[in-house]
């Protein structure tokens, strides 16, 4: 635990506090990697996600930076039909979509602030001696494809993903082939001693009867688990149940209620972190029993078909298998979207050959492509050139390399986070902008850690791993995919890629609240503290089957999301929203020649929910030329 970390990690663990002082162009610049072939993103590793150099300009914008006020040299002279304000998996759709309404003639401009195209839809690899290993570092898979809109299914199908190879891609049984299965990690710092118990099939009495907590927490684990039933709000009709339910966190339904003794809370507080992003202080508990969590079989209560965070289901929604799942979650997704707008970037035309696809970045932005995809540019104007309602061209300024620039566009879609949409806009309306800043993102951690072998997990009979007292919430092989010609790591001996995550929780203050303060914690959290924490970890979980934090682990990317997750209105204290009352419906409506994409305006943190949002504001702008 005390070897010195490489000067590399070094440089990106204390960039929060120097890139904004020292540094006049982007990190990237500094290490030499910008521009032409050397430029690699997905290989980077230390602190990624929302790297430094992402985010320093648009926090400038928001404490009061001004590019108002420009020079001659500011303007490129560059004039398009189509300028995109984010180059995630929505912008890029909203770019698709576009040219193929306009023709592909169509001169379009895609602008974003990071290194990497695809937002939260992030591709990190990994070098093990002569093996490429391929993770993901943001948005996870193709949830629930039966449930996708027309258009969001149409465009996958467009681009050539047949979700069919899924099924022999995905091997579900590599894993519990093995003897491997899910288990639970119990630190001493909350339950007084390291243990870890594999989970298996046995009931709750048998398992309570393992966990580090006294016997009256255990006794009140079965019987949460087990009895079926008391019913714990007895003498209520139902329609109060459910009303006192959707008022109540399902922490304290847990606690009043159902009565559990305290280290119970304890045990299940991070049982919500992973969909919601908070503990269950902040989840309804009507959210809680749709998506059948325990202490809710003696209610009475008919569930109905659950939706993806506990709400109603999408007509025609099935109970999907979690398999469509990319080696590198749905990075793969816009690599396709990317190959087809540009395909000088990147040789094949499949799903499978985009896996381990080598994209050049260098044909991103050339000027002899209609499509045009500019990185490492952040947006701070987007101005009509006279009245929105009248205007025949919108005016977008990006500072990039520490100079603003501006470009000219017929059309704008706003493919970026809502609540910079009123800062980079001055021409909306009041009302708009109290909408489009209603919701907070979610912050979180998603860390790959390659490692030599994974013959700890082999000899412990472990593929993942749930921690309710640790930094890191769960530890976990990656999914096991082979496409194209990639290959994943199918033997213990073999390296492999552990996925770890972590939501910043701030127990007590309201989920907003909770946001804010972790997404602060992310930004001033330096790559040294991340790594003790997973060195750390992963020795005292993994150390009785052999693994050496210091011998075992190649390299670490961390993927940091301060603004996360798509806020999906499903916290605690959420009004009742009817739906077209919902802000992220409000704050969504076109203006002049700009409309508005990306998951945030339509309130889901889901693939499907990022292209519907682009075929909507793509729509807009037909009928506004219609008109």
């Amino acid at each position: 635990m005390k070897r010195d970390i490489t000067r590399r990690d070094f440089l990106n663990g204390v960039g929060v506090a120097i890139s904004g002082s020292l540094f006049s162009a982007s990190p990237m610049r500094v290490f030499g990697l910008e521009g032409g072939s050397s430029h690699y993103p997905p290989a980077l590793t230390g602190l990624r996600g929302s790297h430094d150099g992402s985010w320093e300009v648009a926090h400038g914008m928001r404490e009061g930076k001004s590019w108002n006020e420009l020079g001659p040299e500011a303007e490129t002279g560059e004039s398009y039909d189509l300028a995109v304000v984010g180059g995630g998996i929505s912008g890029l759709a909203a770019a698709y979509f576009f040219r193929k309404q306009a023709g592909s003639g169509a001169r379009i401009l895609v602008l974003d602030n990071h290194d990497d195209f695809g937002g939260h839809a992030k591709r990190n690899e990994f070098q093990s001696g002569k093996r490429l290993l391929i993770g993901y570092g943001g948005s996870q898979s193709i949830d629930t494809p039966s449930g996708f809109s027309p258009e969001s299914i149409g465009l996958l199908k467009e681009l050539g993903v047949d979700l069919a190879r899924f099924d022999t891609a995905f091997d579900g049984s590599l894993y519990r082939g093995l003897g491997l299965g899910r288990a639970e990690f119990f630190d001493r710092e909350t339950f007084g001693v390291d243990l870890l118990i594999r989970r298996g099939d046995s009931s709750w009495t048998e398992y309570a009867s393992k966990i580090p907590l006294p016997e009256p927490a255990r006794r009140d684990l079965v019987r949460l688990h087990e009895d079926r039933t008391t019913d714990y709000m007895a003498g209520l009709p139902a329609s109060e149940k459910l009303a006192r339910l959707n008022a109540l966190s399902y922490l304290a339904y847990l606690r009043d209620y159902v009565k559990v003794d305290p280290l119970v809370l304890t045990y299940l507080y991070r049982r919500s972190n992973g969909l919601f992003g908070i503990g269950i202080d902040g989840v309804p508990a009507l959210r809680a029993f749709r998506l059948e969590y325990p202490g809710f079989e003696g209610l009475g209560l008919e569930r109905g078909l659950s939706g993806r965070m506990g709400g109603e289901a999408k007509p025609g929604t099935k109970d999907d298998p979690y398999i469509y799942h990319f080696p590198d979650g749905n990075a793969s997704i816009p690599r396709l979207l990317v190959r087809s707008l540009v395909p000088a970037a990147a040789p094949g035309s499949t799903m499978d050959d985009v896996v381990d696809a080598r994209f050049d970045y260098g044909k991103l932005d050339d000027a002899a492509s209609n499509v045009r995809i500019r990185l490492s540019s952040t947006v701070v104007r987007v101005l009509h050139r006279g009245a929105p309602e009248t205007a025949k061209e919108v005016e977008v300024t990006y500072v990039r390399d520490g100079a603003a620039r501006r470009v000219r566009a017929r059309h704008v879609v706003l493919a970026c986070w809502n609540s910079v949409i009123p800062y980079l806009c001055p021409e909306i309306p009041e009302a708009q902008k109290k909408a489009l800043s209603y919701a907070v993102k979610v912050p979180l951690t998603y860390t790959n850690v390659c490692v030599k072998n994974w013959t700890s997990f082999q000899k412990l009979g472990v593929s993942s791993v749930s921690c309710p007292g640790s930094y890191f919430a769960s530890v976990s092989l990656d999914f096991p995919v082979s496409l194209g010609s990639y290959r994943c790591p199918r033997s213990p001996e073999e390296p492999m890629v552990l996925h770890l995550t972590r939501t910043p929780a701030s127990p007590g203050l309201p989920p907003k609240e909770q946001f804010q303060a972790g997404r602060y914690e992310l930004l001033s959290t330096t790559f040294e503290t991340f790594e003790r924490n997973i060195r750390d970890q992963l020795g005292r979980i993994l150390g009785a089957g052999g693994f050496d934090p210091a011998r075992d682990i190649e390299a670490i990317t961390v993927n940091r999301w301060p603004h996360g997750y798509a806020y999906e209105y499903a916290y605690l204290g959420e009004p009742d929203w009817t739906g077209s009352d919902k802000p992220c419906i409000l704050g969504r409506k076109p203006f002049g020649r700009a409309t508005i994409a990306n998951s945030d305006a339509g309130g889901e943190a889901y693939v499907d929910c990022a292209i519907d949002q682009a075929h909507r504001a793509v729509a807009e702008i037909a009928e506004l030329s219609a008109g």
